[in-house]
């Protein structure tokens, strides 16, 4: 996985969520959110599984909101955060956090009801191989995201830490037909990169973001989206 050292680094881990979700970044948080819940509801109840957990935005949610949740991730800087995001929490479900590696996931076949994982994607050195290990321990349904090769994050990859692998719509199917899943649907979001949303206030962000919705809603433009948000089942 791309960025390894960087990412599991303690400094890194502590500032992760404020500069990716503070001013403007809290748009970006609260639609991925919604995608996640969009995909799996109803939660309560729901065996869940996230790969790739980071600060534990997704988990802690989850298991907010009924779901038993077990969140996998390689940095432990990144898991202690989550386990501090979830002591100021109510929880209805379960919520357990583990240290593991995304390509030998330590769970048994068929384990979860579904599998998540978000902005992990574009860090995969072979993506068929992690989604082949989801789609092992998921019995029903595995979502994730996909930043876009034709989309303004292309401008603007190279400056990023870590890099970015960018996929193509096509390239995407291809990875769900090798590996046995079905698509039930894809939504495309932000034409503008996730950069600028970061860079500026919130206020502004949302008169840009109001705009962007606007723009984004024809099939057309939806080909320059910034990320792509993936619902699919087991077969």
């Amino acid at each position: 996985m791309k960025g390894q050292e960087w990412y599991q680094a303690d400094d890194v881990a502590a500032e992760y969520d404020d500069k990716r979700f503070s001013q403007g970044g809290q748009l970006i948080d609260r639609r991925e959110k919604e995608a996640v819940l969009d995909a799996i509801m109803p939660v309560e109840g729901r065996n869940v599984l996230e790969i790739a957990c980071g600060t534990g935005r997704f988990t802690v949610m989850l298991a907010e909101r009924g779901a038993d949740v077990v969140g996998l991730d390689i940095s432990a800087a990144m898991l202690q955060q989550g386990r501090k995001k979830a002591q100021s929490a109510t929880l209805e479900g379960t919520l357990e956090f583990l240290r593991g590696d995304a390509g030998r996931l330590p769970f048994p076949d068929d384990h979860f009801d579904t599998v998540i994982a978000m902005r992990f994607f574009h860090l995969a050195d072979d993506p068929e191989a992690f989604l082949r290990e989801m789609r092992r321990v998921s019995r029903d349904q595995i979502v994730f995201d996909t930043f876009n090769r034709f989309s303004a994050r292309s401008v603007y990859n190279w400056a990023l830490p870590m890099g970015s692998r960018l996929y193509s719509k096509s390239e995407v199917s291809v990875l769900l037909a090798k590996t046995d899943l079905t698509l039930v649907d894809v939504e495309d979001d932000f034409l503008a990169p996730y950069g600028l949303y970061r860079s500026i206030p919130n206020r502004l962000a949302t008169a840009i973001r109001t705009l962007d919705e606007t723009v984004g809603g024809h099939p057309v433009t939806d080909h320059f989206a910034s990320v792509s948000y993936w619902n699919t089942r087991v077969r």
